[in-house]
């Protein structure tokens, strides 16, 4: 009799960590977003993160240090999955899935594209498997933004992404490699 309750509540603890590891992504503070574009030939760029939320922080300089490596975004790493073959500042991104992550500074950001995929976010420590850093032009929002947003203009054949919070913004246009 006792190892039958020893055995319920070994099953019970079980399923409760099972549970509270498999949580809704929806319900998370910082709940999941996607950005894509699509090129002229349906060709396209996925991005999928975790949206944070300012809450009155200072983010930029303080909760986000400058000259360190962010996840650029919350919880699991942003992922990045392009089905053609693109190039960003005179850097190549082959078709894949990839794993990106930013450097923001006061005046430039350095976008890193990482062929490891499948990792929380941080620490980084991935630099060996790096497929390209990029920069990327940082400037000031408009207003203010609440939510990290990560967004994808089409225009002339090329997929220009942004990145939005607080008070900045930095971007960093995509173009199919011929």
């Amino acid at each position: 009799m006792l190892k039958r309750i020893a055995w319920i509540i070994l099953v019970s603890l079980t399923v409760c960590i099972i549970s509270s590891a498999q949580q809704d992504k929806s319900k998370r503070p910082s709940p999941s977003a996607q950005a894509q574009c699509k090129f002229p030939d349906g060709k396209t760029i996925t991005v999928d993160y975790s949206s944070p939320r300012m809450k009155n922080r200072k983010i930029f300089g303080d909760l986000v240090p400058y000259g360190e490596v962010w996840r650029t975004g919350a919880n699991e790493a942003t992922t990045f999955v392009t089905n053609t073959n693109l190039t960003a500042e005179g850097k190549d991104v082959p078709a894949g899935s990839y794993t990106i992550f930013t450097i923001p500074a006061q005046d430039k950001w350095t976008l890193i594209i990482n062929k490891h995929t499948g990792e929380w976010g941080i620490p980084y420590k991935y630099e060996s498997e790096e497929q390209a850093r990029v920069p990327m032009q940082a400037s000031s929002a408009p207003s203010p933004v609440e939510n990290f947003t990560i967004r994808f203009d089409q225009s002339g054949g090329a997929c220009n992404m942004q990145m939005s919070w607080e008070n900045t913004q930095a971007a960093v246009k995509f173009s199919e490699k011929r």
